[in-house]
């Protein structure tokens, strides 16, 4: 069998638009509160943003120099960015449809406004006028093209308006200026008279945009937004000082070249035509924009609205992890029995106050981390100073590369050199995506190792909206294998093995072909042989082509992607037995989870890697097993919560298409919502410190109804 043939693969990209269509139905959804409707519209630009920086931008370079390799699904660096800029603008109607047609009807129905300068009352006309002579007006530059002022540079994703003046008086007298709309101000301008009328900021410009030009009638003025190339391209191999590298690396980003600009629908052609020509912009990539330019304005704006909070989510508190509260030794808790906390269900404080105990207890010797993303006011990045300055060996690994963290990250690199820490700025040609945290610590009967795993990244602020899962343990061939580990990223060692860790890059791919290849042995000689896997994104070939290989074999392969999948079910003799769920909802599914059957010992395991070529060879990743019994079932019980998810679940058919689940006869079940409810049950009867509670094996049963009992031949239950 050829599981490698281009007919049974999606384009990453395609299938990434696909995954944020997804996330557009959210704002088009009728059960959703209106306000998170709004918010998920704005969502959608921010991740298309992004799409367009780094991902698009790259087919633009790949094709600039006529890259012919095809991707696993036969389409060339070329074919990829017109097909992707089609399905884009075709994204974009749709975006604009869903604000215009459904969603601000609806906030008028609330007396909700966002209004335009020709329905505002004469109050309002005077607030903006004044807000634009006394504020506004001394903020603006505006910029004159002619033969001694050249066109200006336009900064990626700034908001500018395009303007067509003439001479008064002089309708031969042509001329062209820019003036960028200033983000020191809010996008959203809050007008007096009503508890929730606003007008966009750019719309009290336009308005009396001609006092800047006196002498000249402005004819035309315009929006637009340029979205411009912003990855970095560090030649680490070439630089002795990383740091500097990134930093200048970041200046010269800025001025990337354009992959994309958005134009003010109604723009007249010979405007456009300008702005095209200066940018250099290709015609497929000038996007005509019905409604207001760059909607990630929406989250802030629901900020804004007063007296709605009913259709906002309800607020929602995560429930504390018994043994490991501030209250509590963690250190005494971890050493009884490790301890799992599925965020944001279980509260992150779990993992802050793991490292606040290590940084002022007297015992622990060293504290050894590895930090990807964290937040801009990180209390992790605080108790790691106070742990250097007690005196405690501190290691941190700040990964200065992260995708547009890097000024973040690289400030607090700086920030813990300062304090006493020893910080790594990363490896060369590997960004380090792992999750571990190692503390040390002397005890009466010699050194320990305590340690924290996750699937997400030490930020104390997406924790609150990422849903992820972590490990506290002690165990010691574990704790062997992260110093190993940490001895590797800091200095020149390569272990033989690891004892229960997999690292990537070649590791994890390996480990996880290994397992695939067992369960493939295992259904050949009529074993029941099961794969249940969750992740971010599914696009690495080799790992594809051999899930298909599984498949074939007759093993039943159940996966839960929410972005990128690049698989394809229901091809006949190939992927028959494999079925994708992707979940789109209130938080963002991050978790990545990789089970097997293991001939009825099922092993689980937890992962900072999806299966992305990029995670697989070219990320230092984690995995780790879940080895505590009770703990393990806990997992495999999310896994099913998670599975016969009916609400939030998009199902992928044979046409490539996800559709919502059909749940005629189905009790309602929404994963996150069940998990939400069993924390609020948890903080309402409180905590059993007892040590019967703590040893009590945890059952984390889905809420299954025998109407929701699955009928899927392939559909198994962890036993």
């Amino acid at each position: 069998m050829d599981y490698k043939d281009v007919k049974y693969y999606t384009n990453r990209e395609l299938s990434w638009l696909d995954f944020n269509d997804r996330v557009l139905e959210e704002a088009r959804d009728k059960a959703n509160p209106l306000l998170e409707r709004v918010r998920f519209l704005g969502i959608t630009q921010s991740n298309v943003d992004e799409f367009f920086m780094v991902r698009v931008a790259s087919l633009s370079k790949l094709a600039a120099v006529n890259y012919a390799k095809p991707d696993a699904s036969g389409m060339t660096a070329e074919a990829q960015l017109l097909a992707v800029n089609a399905k884009a603008h075709d994204q974009v109607v749709k975006q604009y449809s869903t604000l215009n047609r459904m969603l601000l009807p609806l906030l008028a129905n609330l007396n909700i406004h966002l209004k335009i300068v020709k329905e505002l009352s004469s109050q309002q006309f005077r607030f903006i006028q004044k807000y634009f002579n006394d504020e506004i007006s001394p903020a603006l530059t505006p910029m004159a093209v002619d033969s001694s002022r050249p066109f200006p540079f336009i900064g990626n994703n700034t908001l500018n308006i395009a303007l067509r003046l003439f001479k008064d008086g002089n309708k031969k007298d042509k001329r062209f200026a820019t003036v960028q709309v200033p983000d020191i101000f809010p996008r959203t301008v809050r007008l007096p008279g009503a508890d929730n009328d606003f007008i966009l900021l750019e719309d009290i410009i336009k308005a009396f945009i001609g006092n800047l030009f006196i002498g000249y009638e402005v004819k035309e003025a315009a929006n637009y937004r340029v979205i411009r190339d912003m990855d970095l391209d560090v030649a680490e191999e070439d630089t002795s000082d990383l740091l500097k590298e990134v930093e200048q690396q970041l200046k010269r980003r800025e001025h990337g070249s354009a992959v994309r600009m958005e134009v003010e629908a109604g723009i007249s052609d010979s405007l456009e035509k300008r702005l095209a020509t200066a940018i250099k912009v290709a015609d497929y990539a000038v996007y005509s924009i019905g409604g207001p330019i760059d909607l990630t304005f929406l989250s802030k704006w629901t900020k804004q609205i007063s007296n709605h909070d009913d259709q906002l989510y309800p607020a929602f508190t995560a429930a504390q992890t018994p043994g490991v509260t501030a209250d509590d030794d963690i250190f005494k808790t971890i050493r009884h029995r490790d301890v799992l906390v599925h965020h944001p269900f279980d509260s992150f404080s779990a993992v802050t106050e793991f490292i606040r105990q290590a940084a002022y207890d007297d015992e622990v010797l060293a504290i050894k981390m590895t930090l990807y993303r964290v937040s801009a006011n990180s209390p992790i990045i605080k108790y790691l100073g106070s742990a250097a300055q007690n005196g405690k060996q501190v290691t941190v690994l700040v990964e200065v590369k992260a995708r547009f963290d890097e000024e973040n990250n690289v400030h607090w690199a700086q920030q813990l050199e300062k304090m006493g820490c020893h910080v790594i700025y990363g490896l060369i040609g590997l960004k380090t995506h792992c999750k571990l945290a190692l503390v040390v610590r002397r005890e009466p009967d010699g050194i320990r190792r305590y340690m924290h795993m996750g699937t997400g990244n030490y930020n104390d602020v997406t924790a609150h909206f990422y849903t992820d899962l972590g490990l506290m343990t002690t165990n010691t061939d574990m704790g062997i294998d992260a110093s190993n580990i940490f001895n590797m990223l800091s200095g020149y060692s390569e272990p033989p093995y690891f004892h229960q860790l997999h690292m990537s890059p070649d590791g994890i791919r390996e480990f996880i072909v290994s397992k695939i290849d067992q369960e493939i042995s295992n259904a050949k000689a009529g074993q029941p042989a099961w794969i249940e896997m969750k992740m971010n994104s599914l696009s690495d070939s080799d790992m594809i082509a051999k899930l298909y290989e599984a498949s074939h074999a007759g093993v039943h392969i159940k996966l839960i992607v929410r972005g990128i999948c690049c698989l394809n079910v229901g091809i006949p003799g190939i992927s028959e037995n494999i079925e994708v769920h992707s979940i789109v909802g209130r938080f963002l599914e991050h978790s990545r989870i990789y089970g097997f059957a293991n001939n009825g010992d099922p092993l689980i395991y937890l992962s900072s890697a999806d299966l992305m070529t990029r995670n697989l060879n070219r990320r230092v990743e984690l995995l780790f097993p879940i080895l505590q019994s009770n703990l393990r079932q806990r997992v495999f019980d999310i896994f099913a919560t998670l599975w016969h998810d009916n609400v939030q679940t998009r199902v992928l058919l044979a046409d490539r298409t996800f559709t919502r689940v059909d749940r005629r006869g189905l009790d309602p079940l929404d994963a996150q919502a069940t998990f939400m409810q069993e924390a609020t049950n948890k903080r309402k009867i409180g905590d059993d410190h007892s040590p019967e509670a703590v040893n009590a094996p945890r059952q984390f049963k889905p809420m299954l109804s025998p109407k929701n009992q699955p009928k899927s031949p392939i559909d198994r239950s962890p036993q």
